[in-house]
């Protein structure tokens, strides 16, 4: 072995251990543990959902392999096999504090289709894969090779398979960097957590009211850094990376998997900060996909985190854009709506929808439909909905599509 290479493997070692310290001290997430499913929903975290988002349609199959890769205390776990319960979901971590929470956690609430290892992100090749779905949030950018952890992920993602991430923006954590080193520059010796988290608190409870880092403590963070944990995982880290779009796409390109869209699609209209009639906007949609990117998170620094999906190919683009192939696909009501069934209900982002009758009676009829297997066509011939509506009920993310007769469009 070479002394880069020595140098290179004693330094993962070192990080990866401070960050299991960390994590036995304070497992994360400190969500409590419930004697029923967890609350609601997160879209990303349903394969139907988000196969829908990434493809255009429903998926094949729901009877797939989910890996939870830094799954800490099994929070992401625990919704991935609620919202998926004909899959197999696998979480891993390197905290077996945070490993026995998990499975408490996901025992408690009936979620009996999860299991649990005690694995680094980095020997995700020792894992028997392929898996079909990748959840990996808040987890990259704490390894001490960010690109390589990506890329061993990629290599258990099976053809068609999605992966949902989620890294730290550096524009959006300025304050939060600052605080970290400053904090870490106070106690010397960043292996003793809990001595961190006092000093930590008394640093933000004795800064002038009127300091920048702390009025971002207060007015953005505060809340959730009311527990230990939270706070102890923003600003007693060992090991975290922030990234900008260029540094983002750069990981990206290098782990060989598919950009498949930001997964909070919203933030990344421009409308939303130069306005629907401005000539900025058509300077702005002008401009390449990345540069546009990059242009929005200059304009919003608030930005503090990128989540998207990457896709192994092929993956099926569907547009629906061809009226034959849409009369003849078999709709489902999408699996994230909260209220229903209700004409006033919530969407897959808790946002709210309102129904007219023609199409609140189109998604009821879609009700029976997977065992059914009713076409677009055979529903507007029994509602008063027309292929418009259907058109405006699959844009506002309401309804999932397949292939008539399982084809592809």
């Amino acid at each position: 072995m070479t002394d880069r290479n020595a140098a290179r493997e004693d330094r993962t070692h070192r990080i990866q251990q401070a960050v299991q310290q960390l994590y036995d001290a304070y497992p994360f997430p400190p969500e409590p543990l419930l004697d029923e499913p967890p609350p609601g929903y997160n879209w990303r975290w349903s394969w139907v959902a988000a196969h829908s988002f990434c493809s255009g349609r429903k998926p094949q199959r729901q009877a797939i392999r989910i890996l939870d890769a830094g799954c800490g205390t099994g929070v992401g776990s625990e919704y991935l096999a609620h919202l998926n319960p004909q899959a197999q979901v696998l979480g891993i971590d390197i905290s077996e504090r945070a490993l026995a929470i998990a499975r408490q956690r996901c025992h408690r609430s009936g979620a009996e289709n999860a299991t649990f290892q005690a694995l680094p992100l980095g020997r995700a090749a020792e894992l028997a894969g392929p898996f079909d779905f990748i959840n990996c949030v808040g987890v990259l950018h704490h390894l001490p090779d960010p690109a390589a952890g990506l890329q061993a992920l990629a290599a258990q993602l099976a053809p068609g398979g999605l992966l949902h991430a989620f890294v730290y923006a550096e524009l959006g954590r300025w304050e939060i960097g600052l605080a970290r080193e400053a904090i870490a520059l106070l106690q010397g010796d960043r292996q003793d957590y809990r001595e961190g988290l006092e000093l930590g608190r008394q640093l933000f409870a004795t800064l002038p009211e009127d300091n920048r880092l702390a009025q971002r403590e207060r007015e953005r963070w505060s809340l959730d850094n009311q527990r230990d944990a939270c706070f102890a995982d923003m600003y007693l880290h060992p090991q975290a990376i922030e990234y900008t779009i260029e540094t983002l796409f750069e990981l990206i390109d290098r782990s060989g998997l598919r950009f498949a869209g930001f997964s909070n699609p919203g933030v990344w209209q421009l409308e939303r900060l130069v306005g629907q009639a401005s000539a900025l906007l058509e300077r702005g949609r002008s401009l390449p996909e990345r540069q546009r990117y990059r242009l929005i998170e200059l304009l919003d620094p608030d930005i503090a985190h990128y989540e998207f999906f990457l896709a192994q190919p092929p993956l099926p683009d569907c547009d629906w854009a061809d009226a034959a192939e849409l009369l003849a696909a078999v709709p489902e009501r999408h699996p994230c709506l909260e209220g229903w069934p209700s004409q006033t209900l919530f969407d897959r982002d808790y946002q709210l929808v309102r129904l007219n009758d023609a199409e609140y009676a189109f998604l009821r009829a879609c009700e029976a439909n997977p065992e059914r297997g009713a076409t677009v066509a055979d529903l507007l011939a029994e509602t008063e909905l027309d292929a418009a509506g259907v058109r405006s009920l699959l844009e506002r993310h309401l309804l999932v599509l397949s292939p008539g007769n399982g084809g592809a469009p």
